[in-house]
């Protein structure tokens, strides 16, 4: 959030002398506490043009002492103008020193007017005193980094009134957003998440279910151990495949990793990764190209690692079970056990490329659907585009899977 105040001072800078302290009346401002990162001090009139092109200077407000290396006249009126240091969804605003990239909206005209546009979209930020009295007539208490972010930032109107209507829902939902932030960040900047969830794990299951009957039609039951653990298997996959693309708030304040070197340089840039390629931009969360394009490719590494220890447990499971019963009973029809390390390898390549392509784009359609006017007034139509999208990307997945493994030689 940006905010500007004026005030004077009496006495003339000149070029190489430092500035005793300079206060200034910043107002009022809704936030309850604002940290000043830089000054944009402006004059009406510059009387050494030669010392500088501009009637305008940025001064760091490392402390109390701003050194001044411009002759300005300040017996003038100046104006001062802050961002404040927050760079969560949260709180809203933030950003870099220079007002500008990833932590959200800069200061100046443009970072208000910015701000101006998400309170019309997300609320305004509430104060520590307005969060309490909120919970307080709710009878809900505060997760701890939600506490500290309401000290520290502020919290949204949008997201502290999804927390509590989260809180009126059944038991186990209710205790699980309190005490699972995983969960929690996504419903709150998702409600549809776990729909999503659902959606994917019971057309998977379907169709899973349906290829299985057809496949080992009479010996179904028979073989019903292998059906039931590719079908577990599956689940988990289904979690991984929504989860690991969808949104989520950025409780607080940014993170600051202490760990130094490559593996922490690694660690800040993939928490400054969008959840998706097309993750809409929220408060706090404002990404580049260059973040979108090394998302896909991040998520590709995660979606590849769960497909291969996925595949390494369901594809284990099975052959332990396809031995152990030719052990008991041979046949000359029985099929050659598939190999462990390949199949497993196959998945995570499969995920890793096709999942991650197909699941990037869909997140991408729902998101548009979901921000449409008809969407907004019939939210059943972005329910139905969820459930007809990803119905017709799992009997695709499916076809085009069995085509990866019989070109592999899995199958």
């Amino acid at each position: 959030m940006a905010f500007s105040s004026s005030f004077s001072l009496s006495r003339t800078f000149s070029h190489g002398h430092e500035a005793s302290s300079v206060t200034a009346s910043l107002g009022s401002f809704r936030t309850g506490s604002v940290e000043i990162r830089s000054l944009r001090i402006q004059s009406n009139s510059n009387p050494y043009p030669g010392l500088a092109a501009s009637s305008e200077v940025t001064l760091l407000a490392g402390s109390p002492i701003i050194p001044c290396y411009v002759g300005f006249d300040l017996n003038k009126e100046w104006r001062c103008f802050s961002g404040r240091d927050s760079g969560s969804f949260a709180g809203g605003g933030g950003g870099n020193d220079d007002g500008r990239g990833g932590g959200g909206g800069g200061g100046g005209d443009e970072g208000s007017g910015e701000d101006d546009r998400d309170e019309v979209e997300f609320g305004p930020v509430l104060k520590f005193d307005e969060v309490i009295r909120e919970i307080e007539a709710r009878g809900v208490t505060l997760p701890p980094d939600m506490l500290e972010a309401a000290k520290s930032t502020g919290i949204r109107r949008l997201l502290l009134d999804r927390f509590l209507e989260l809180q009126e829902s059944w038991w186990p939902l209710a205790y699980a957003i309190k005490h699972c932030s995983l969960l929690r960040n996504r419903m709150l900047a998702d409600p549809s998440f776990l729909f999503k969830v659902a959606t994917e794990i019971v057309i998977d299951s379907f169709c899973a279910t349906f290829a299985e009957v057809q496949k080992r039609g009479k010996d179904f039951w028979a073989e019903f151990e292998l059906y039931a653990a590719d079908l577990l298997v599956g689940i988990v996959v289904d979690i991984a495949l929504v989860g690991l693309l969808a949104p989520y708030v950025r409780i607080g304040r940014p993170s600051v990793t202490a760990s130094t070197g490559f593996w922490g340089s690694l660690k800040r840039a993939s928490e400054a990764l969008p959840s998706s390629v097309f993750e809409a931009e929220r408060p706090g969360s404002k990404f580049s190209i260059q973040q979108r394009t090394g998302t896909y490719f991040y998520k590709g590494v995660l979606y590849g690692s769960v497909g291969f220890v996925c595949g390494i447990i369901g594809q284990g499971i099975a052959n332990l079970i396809m031995t152990a019963k030719r052990n008991v009973k041979k046949s000359d029809e029985d099929v050659p056990v598939p190999p462990l390390i390949k199949s497993a390898a196959l998945w995570g390549v499969f995920l890793a490329i096709s999942s991650n392509t197909r699941y990037q784009i869909i997140n991408g359609l729902e998101q548009v659907v979901e921000a449409s006017p008809i969407a907004k007034r019939v939210p059943p139509v972005a329910m139905a585009f969820t459930v007809g999208v990803r119905f017709a990307n799992n009997i695709y997945g499916g076809m085009q899977f069995v085509d990866w493994a019989r070109w592999s030689g899995v199958q």
